[in-house]
């Protein structure tokens, strides 16, 4: 097995003006070679360094007064006794060298297992699949298929980020299947995610290049450290960072804070606070409810805070998000992992225009921290330009310059006749204020569902990534002739469904989506981004125009979407491995 270390790749190279041919040569790496390899060096310290340092706090903490009278002289107490000292009950009885021994003896059994926890922690990237083998008494075998990566993620706490550490976390398609890989090298976890992500696409693997070797001595270290620490979040196959779509404003960031949910919650318990200390005079409640207003403050600060560094941008294997202002987390998302996209927008963001970007992925991890909870929320705030920009990368089949207008009405639209198929009159019994505006639109490839007056929302489901559609008819539903409609994807804070919309047209609206997403699925070739080769697989046949059914007399039109066209017959599908 070969260390990390000893193939960081141009880890000492400058990043501020990087060369073509360091890009390039940093831009494979023989992790993937199908042997076995190991993690960084200084990963036990980052496992189990915070504990050590914890417990040498305790100890200085439990022993200040002993310190305080050693350094300074005199006693800590009155009386001059230091009733009950384990210092003293040692000195008198002579056991400091078996206190000493004894200590010794435990750091020395905790390094012992700290480096064999190292060693016996081992991965592997074959052309199949990512393998990661660890544990000393009971061994651990966990294994991810490249063909259902949903993507990257790529974090650098703060404390590995000085020793030029990152944790690379993979998510594989599941319930807690990610595969984490608990610290690399900060350049070598760019160089392997690249790698990844080619053997994912379907591309051959490169065989590895010798990189630039590193600056020697500490001038060159430090320099190397300042250079990954001013690092963009950089593939470095690439020779320029990509230019981010959105720039996230410091003001808008703070305001769309303050204006969110949470914050109206805090400023209510808050109040509710201050009206109890002073009609009641209890400032006991004050402290009971102080971890809450503590809690809820926090999470303001972080979501300020870890969004300010925010950039999105496209790369050849798929759609960048990066997070983090001192601890930084980045993440690539490949093509067609995105399974639903819900553009929203709460009431208080409405005068300023400004939407928010969630999407549902097929991978869920119960880790904690920034590498283990999945990026759901893509777009934190912007405005229209920023969310058209947003969709433009991560539906780029659906966000085109024909459809763009419909998305457009989907999201600011008060309903009528705009190209949706909208609820009935009759639904305003369930519908009072989004009767006009509730409603969906079938495109070539997606389905469009628009729901809410005063917190409005547009979910966005392409048909490539659905799993089934259903149709449901409570009685209430049944007794004004209306029905709900539900279109299933992965589980995540998303649930497409629409309801209070006519019988027949929910009724055609499922024929329409189940055909849609049948051929679609068909074609699709996204899991394979950069594989090539033709194949004899017939192309299928586009599919008919939406046709809503015919409406009553006392009631609106539904108006079928003027922008919808049968789409163009897609290329032929390359065989599933």
């Amino acid at each position: 097995m070969t260390e990390p270390s000893e193939r960081a790749g141009a880890a000492g190279a400058s990043v501020a003006a990087p060369t073509v041919e360091a890009a390039r040569a940093a831009a494979v790496t023989d992790f993937a070679d199908g042997d076995w390899h190991r993690l960084h060096p200084a990963t036990p310290l980052f496992r189990g360094g915070i504990a050590f340092i914890a417990i040498i706090g305790l100890v200085v903490s439990n022993l200040r007064e002993r310190l305080i009278q050693f350094f300074v002289g005199g006693s800590a107490r009155a009386g001059g006794n230091i009733e009950d000292d384990p210092i003293d009950f040692i000195i008198q009885h002579e056991l400091v060298l078996v206190v000493l021994g004894g200590t010794l003896g435990v750091l020395l059994l905790c390094v012992l297992g700290f480096w064999l926890s190292w060693r016996m922690h081992t991965f592997r990237i074959t052309d199949e699949a990512v393998e990661v083998r660890s544990g000393i008494l009971f061994r651990t075998n966990r294994k991810g298929r490249l063909d259902r990566i949903q993507g990257i993620n790529i974090a650098r706490p703060i404390v590995p980020r000085l020793f030029g550490a990152a944790k690379l976390e993979i998510s594989v398609a599941g319930d807690d299947a990610n595969v984490p890989l608990s610290y690399l090298g900060s350049r070598a976890a760019d160089a392997l995610r690249r790698d990844i992500l080619n053997l994912a696409s379907g591309a051959r693997r490169e065989a590895a290049s010798d990189a630039p070797a590193a600056a020697g001595g500490a001038a060159g270290l430090i320099e190397s450290r300042v250079g990954e620490l001013l690092a963009p979040e950089l593939d470095p196959g690439l020779v320029a960072e990509p230019a981010s779509v959105v720039r996230m404003r410091p003001g808008r960031l703070i305001g769309s804070t303050l204006l969110s949910e949470t914050t109206i919650i805090l400023v209510a318990v808050v109040i509710g606070l201050i009206v109890t200390v002073i009609t009641t005079g209890r400032t006991l409640a004050f402290i009971g409810v102080l971890p809450v207003v503590l809690g809820i403050g926090g999470f303001l600060v972080t979501r300020i805070t870890r969004s300010l560094r925010y950039s999105i941008a496209a790369t050849p294997d798929g759609v960048r998000v990066g997070f983090g202002l001192l601890s930084t987390t980045n993440e690539t998302l490949p093509p067609g992992r995105i399974h639903s996209v819900k553009v929203s927008q709460p009431l208080l963001w409405r005068p300023f225009g400004w939407w928010q970007i969630a999407v549902n992925r097929a991978s869920r991890s119960s880790a904690q921290g920034a590498a283990g909870q999945q990026q759901t929320t893509i777009l934190p705030v912007g405005d229209l330009r920023d969310v058209q920009a947003v969709l433009g990368l991560l539906l780029p089949e659906v966000a085109t310059d024909e459809l763009r207008p419909v998305i457009e009405r989907g999201m600011t639209s008060a309903g009528g006749d705009d190209g949706f198929v909208n609820s009935p009159k009759r639904a305003r019994w369930l519908r009072w204020f989004s009767q006009r505006r509730n409603g969906f639109a079938v495109l070539g490839p997606a389905v469009l569902l628009r729901t809410g007056a005063i917190w409005r929302a547009l979910t966005i489901v392409p048909f490539a990534r659905m799993q089934s559609v259903a149709v449901r008819q409570g009685p209430l539903l049944r007794r004004l002739d209306l029905a709900a409609v539900a279109v299933h994807t992965v589980a995540g804070p998303i649930t497409p469904a629409i309801g209070a919309v006519d019988r027949d047209a929910a009724l055609a609206l499922f024929d329409a989506v189940a055909a849609a997403a049948i051929r679609t699925a068909q074609a699709d070739t996204t899991h394979r981004w950069r594989a090539s080769g033709p194949t004899a697989a017939p192309s299928p046949e586009p599919a008919a125009a939406f046709d809503p059914p015919a409406p009553r007399a006392d009631e609106t039109a539904l108006a079928p979407n003027p922008d919808w066209a049968p789409p163009a017959p897609p290329a032929p599908p390359e065989p599933r491995p």
